[in-house]
């Protein structure tokens, strides 16, 4: 029998989540609107249960938070009961915050948006009983790491849950460059997509030195184009990216 998810709220990181759960778990969505629930529903296409916060009851549930960190206090007192589990993806909102909420146990998670497609790298801090249940939990919509501190979770979500943005702004940049020197939009785009996809499978039992080492070759173009990359300070940028999201995830 399938365990049911309860999603308190219906945004894309829930739907990311939910089309990642739905395959092997019930799900039920608390919302603002029943019309917003229905589009929910409709994209995941899978049925869900919707909820409005007048009529919700979180008792003995497990529940996932996905409401944006400001709306915290708004939408606590309207969850009645205590649930079994909370779990919750509020970027820079730490456990005792999420303690004005009943429930026997709590967890912060950091998934991405590769949840949607079975692939999310998420970050995971909370009460040690529950580690293996989170981590099973989160595993069926990709990969999961438990880490030790609050803090370290913040630089997790500055690292593998903004990533993604990251990444995109590069696979964005190499296909505009490719197209300033003439070659197709189209065909831009799909060397890139291949590019990302063959490079998801190396990186994960090869050193990213090693990978750069492994095409660089003396004097020839990846050294010219890495050079131009150093420049650019594009390392430097990579860094400060981090440095900056992870500063903003400790000021939500």
């Amino acid at each position: 029998m399938s365990k049911a998810i309860t999603f308190v709220g219906n945004g894309k990181m829930a739907l990311a989540l939910a089309q990642g759960l739905c395959k092997n778990h019930t799900i039920e969505v608390i919302g603002r609107s029943i019309a917003a629930m229905e589009r929910f529903e409709a994209q995941l296409n899978a049925p869900v249960t919707k909820t409005l916060y007048a009529d919700a009851d979180i008792t003995d549930k497990t529940v996932i938070l996905c409401v944006k960190p400001a709306n915290l206090t708004e939408i606590a007192p309207l969850l009645q009961g205590k649930a079994q589990t909370l779990y919750s993806v509020l970027a820079g909102t730490p456990l005792s915050a999420l303690k004005t909420l009943q429930s026997h146990y709590y967890c912060r998670a950091m998934p991405n948006l590769a949840a949607e497609v079975g692939s999310s790298m998420t970050s995971l801090v909370g009460d040690n009983e529950i580690t293996s249940q989170a981590v099973a939990l989160f595993d069926t919509i990709g990969s999961t790491l438990w880490l030790n501190s609050e803090k370290e979770l913040d630089i997790a979500t500055a690292l593998a849950g903004s990533g993604p943005a990251y990444l995109a702004l590069v696979a964005e940049a190499l296909c505009d460059g490719a197209v300033r020197e003439g070659l197709k939009r189209d065909d831009a785009m799909r060397l890139m997509r291949g590019l990302f996809e063959g490079f998801g499978h190396l990186i994960q039992t090869v050193h990213p030195a090693i990978l750069k080492d492994n095409v660089m070759s003396p004097g020839g173009t990846t050294a010219a184009g890495y050079g131009a990359l150093e420049r650019a300070n594009v390392r430097e940028g990579c860094m400060e990216a981090i440095r900056a999201a992870h500063e903003r995830a400790k000021k939500l």
